[in-house]
Formats: C-alpha cells, structure tokens, sequence
C-alpha cells in the first residue's frame, strides 16, 4: 500500500517501492540505488535496498548469519542498515561457464547449470516476491536493483529480477545507461522498444550515468530520446573520479588493471602490490583497503612479468580453488608467486588463496578433484566440507584489534608450527604465518585501519622498502561513507528528485506509449 505523509520539515515522504534497471551490466544500477538510498535516508525515510538475484561471487556475511551480495550490503549501509539476507533473498555465485551455487536467503542449497536454474525460478520466485513484499512491510520505500539488462528477450519468461519482478510487484522502472561507454541513446531506446506493452507500462523514464563534459551538448539528445519515447530523462550523473569502491566485480577496475585512484606517498618510496586476478575471483574488494593508501600502488595482474617487480603478492579469494590454483600452473604465476616469496618478499593469501598457498588441499565438494598439491608455501592441509562457514569472527592480528567475515568449504584440517595471523578470542589461531608469507580465510581484515597499517610496515620491510610510511590518517570506512554520502549528493543535485517521490507515492503514471518493435499491446 502506497502512502504520501510529511516529514518534520514539511516535505512529502512516500510509501512505495521502485526497480532501477540498466541498459547492461555495470550500468549503474548498483551506484544509483546507492544513491537513491541515502538521499532518501538523509531525508528522514526508512528505506531498504533489494535485489531479487544477484550473481556475483563478492558476497559479505549479513547480520542475520546468511550470505548476500556485497552491493547490497553497500547499500543497506547507504541507508544507515547492518545487510540483511532479505536484501537479496537470490545469489549466484558462478564456479565455471556453466555452473553456480544458489545462495537462498543467505544459505547455499546447491548447483545448477544454466538450464536447471531455469526449471527453479518459479519456487524461487515465490521466496523473491514474499520477501520484498515483508520488506515493503516494515520499510517505507523499498529501492530495488535489476540484474543485467531487463531486456535480455531470451529469458523473459523465467525472469525473476528484471521486469518479471516489476510486473508482479506493481513496480515503476527507471532505466540507467553508462553514456561513458558510447551509444547510450541508443541503448536507452532499445531497452526500452524491445520490451512487450505490458513490461513498456511499467518503464517511466531514463537516467544517464557517467557523463563528462558540457550538458548543453547532450540536451538536444534528451529532448529527441523523449519524443520518441515519451519518457522523459529524470537526470544525467556526472562522471566522477572518486567512486571506485566497491565495485559490482573485478572487471569494473580501469582497463590497465590499477585498483583506486593511487596518491603520493607519505614517506620517500612506493610500496607496489601485485593482485593475482584469477579467473574465478570472489571478494576483489578485499583489496581496496590497501588502495587507499598514500603510496600503495594496487594493481591486478593476470601474468608472470607483473609479479616481477612487486613486493607484495595477493592471492584473494576464488569460487574455484582448485581450478584457480590449475590456472596459476599453467599460466606461470605459480612459479612467479613461488620464487617471490623465496626471495623472502611478502606474499598474503585471502581465503581461497590462502588455501592454494597450503601444502595440500582435498576436495570432494567444490571440484571434486580429490587430493591436488599446494603451492607449498604455508604447511597447512586443508580439507573442504559441504557445510560452508558462514560467520563475522572478532580477534587481534598484528597486535591490533580486528573484525572481519569468513564464506568458505575450506577448513584448515592440518597446521604445522606455524603461528596464526589471526589470535581468536580463546588463544586459538586463525591462519597462517611463516616467514614472508601469510594466509587467512577473514575477508575484510585489511579494512581495520590500525592492523593494515601493521601489516604494511610488515610488508615494506619484507620487500626490503625502507622509504615506505604508512599514512596514520587513513579511515577507510569514512571513506566509503564519504562516497556514499557524494552518491546522494549526485542524486540531491542532478535528479528529478520531485519525479522521483511521485513514482514512489504513485507508482508508474497511466498512458505511457508503446514504442514498437516489442510485442503490441493486445487489441
């Protein structure tokens, strides 16, 4: 039920719910519903963000014990939220081609190939449409993301997260395109005239993303995409340097692999970190941390040149351990990794990469490829178990107080001597030390900001970089509510902000044109 009433400052607060969609994947789906969020929040609203099904293998551990997507995290944190599994009730999370776990309300309940996946949507719907409706229940809006394109017209008829979801929940849709990427016009237009009359409707109008340069070049496109579609252009989001945490997957990082936006360092020298993007990377973000850091230049790396002349090597998380530990053999990087290290510079692991970093792992659950040899670089075994660990442990590493989250099959069966990097509230030890290499199965450990400058002065003098300063100013979560925070401002300055209250309060206006060549409406 949609209501309008007013907040202390006299100013319409609404009850409703609406879809952000996008032309393509990495559209701006996930940054706009982030904005949208806290402007929204900072106006006194409660609101929440949902997404009927992500799939993405960056995933965080919600408060309620299950697993979601990372960009729904963010934006719950955008609303001023711990994340909930109810925020994205759906997660794929891709182990090959043709292959994903199916994450349901937080909880892994098996794998499916393309085709099975689609022989389950209907059950899954059920959970996807009782949840938002429990969500519009004790929220007054709900802000919703699509996934992918809501016009790939090959899966309509099982889709669940696009304009199958707008359709059964009464949604209106807005539509974002990244116009930095070329062809947004046309994008817009062809999203929107490929769709049939009933899911046209629902579509209200249109949102750039990532424009740079003079508006008054593009008003006239504006004018001519609304008279052909009788959709207006609800605003244009400028390109701005300074978002880049967080991002939806490893591909979004800038073409040449550099993680952040690197700043002069404090001290005399740069520290230099080699990222190893394997192909079934999870948690990327795990990473950024270090990126906002004066003088640490983060940088994914694909071959074994660009581990040369690192002094850090990070291994980070992966959905195929196994696999990913193959494609490091074949590709030379294990050998690279391997030789940096004996070269007593610093290599860190991160879940599945501190599980290849071990003498061995057996597998019968993710690959199932039996027994397979380690790196060889930490003397830990470790074994994978059906039941994932799903938690948010506390301990102090490096001296330092820490906090972080743990999705994992792997568990450490076998340690020898080795100290862990982790000391657990009971003395016990998580992960590894030994010598100049480290492992933990934590996500999130680099985002404690007195441990990572621990562990980068650890890194330094292991790479034998004695000009290198952490900075003793650096607070990542300011950072990311700062970028948060500049996402509601875009929102605030360059949206119909008006426009938007009434889609809420309102849902979808009636009589919106049907532009061809999607299927007509019924005569």
């Amino acid at each position: 039920m949609m209501s309008v009433g007013t907040d202390i400052g006299g100013r319409a607060v609404v009850a409703g719910a609406l879809l952000v969609a996008g032309t393509t994947s990495d559209a701006g789906k996930s940054v706009l519903v982030a904005g949208i969020c806290r402007w929204l929040a900072r106006r006194g609203v409660r609101v929440a963000p949902f997404k009927a099904q992500n799939m993405s293998n960056n995933s965080v551990v919600a408060f309620d014990g299950g697993e979601i997507g990372r960009a729904q995290a963010v934006q719950a944190a955008a609303c001023g939220l711990e994340p909930s599994v109810r925020f994205n009730p759906v997660l794929l999370k891709p182990g090959g081609d043709r292959t994903s776990q199916v994450v349901v309300l937080g909880r892994a309940v098996g794998e499916v190939s393309a085709l099975s996946y689609r022989d389950r949507k209907a059950e899954l719907f059920k959970t996807v449409l009782s949840t938002l409706d429990s969500l519009r229940g004790d929220y007054e809006v709900v802000v919703c993301e699509g996934a992918g394109s809501p016009t790939e017209i090959n899966l309509r008829a099982n889709d669940i997260a696009n304009m199958g979801l707008a359709r059964a929940a009464g949604l209106p849709v807005l539509v974002v395109g990244d116009i930095d990427r070329g062809g947004v016009f046309a994008h817009l237009f062809g999203t929107l005239a490929l769709l049939d009359a009933a899911d046209q409707a629902l579509v209200t109008g249109f949102v750039v993303n990532k424009f740079r340069g003079d508006p008054a070049l593009l008003e006239p496109g504006l004018r001519q995409l609304r008279a052909l579609t009788g959709r207006p252009v609800y605003g244009v989001l400028p390109w701005r340097e300074e978002l880049w945490l967080d991002a939806e997957d490893s591909l979004s990082y800038t073409a040449d692999g550099v993680i952040g936006r690197p700043r002069p360092p404090v001290g005399e020298q740069w520290l230099r970190v080699a990222v190893v993007r394997l192909p079934r990377i999870s948690n990327a973000t795990d990473v950024e941390a270090l990126a906002c850091e004066p003088g640490v230049s983060v940088r994914f790396v694909t071959e074994p040149s660009r581990v040369a002349d690192a002094d850090l090597v990070v291994l980070p998380g992966s959905k195929a351990t196994v696999d990913d530990l193959a494609w490091l053999r074949r590709t030379g990087l294990a050998d690279a990794i391997t030789a940096h290290a004996r070269r007593g510079l610093p290599v860190l692991g991160i879940c599945g990469g501190f599980q290849m970093l071990g003498a061995g792992i057996t597998d019968a659950v993710e690959s199932r490829a039996g027994e397979v040899e380690g790196l060889g670089l930490l003397d830990v075994d470790v074994r994978f178990d059906v039941d994932k660990t799903l938690r948010r442990p506390t301990g102090t590493a490096m001296g330092e107080p820490v906090t972080g989250y743990e999705i994992h099959h792997g568990r450490v069966v076998r340690r020898g001597e080795l100290d862990g990097l982790v000391v657990l509230p009971d003395g016990t030890g998580e992960g590894a030390v030994a010598g100049p290499v480290a492992g933990t199965h934590w996500h999130g450990l680099l985002e404690n900001d007195a441990f990572r400058r621990a562990f980068l002065r650890w890194a330094a003098a292991r790479a034998g970089r004695d000009g290198f300063e952490p900075a003793a100013d650096v607070d990542f979560a300011a950072a990311r509510a700062a970028q948060l925070d500049l996402l509601g401002d875009l929102v605030a300055d360059h949206l119909d902000t008006e426009a938007l209250l009434g889609l809420l309060a309102r849902g979808a206006p009636s009589g919106l044109p049907f532009v061809p060549p999607g299927a007509p409406p019924a005569p």
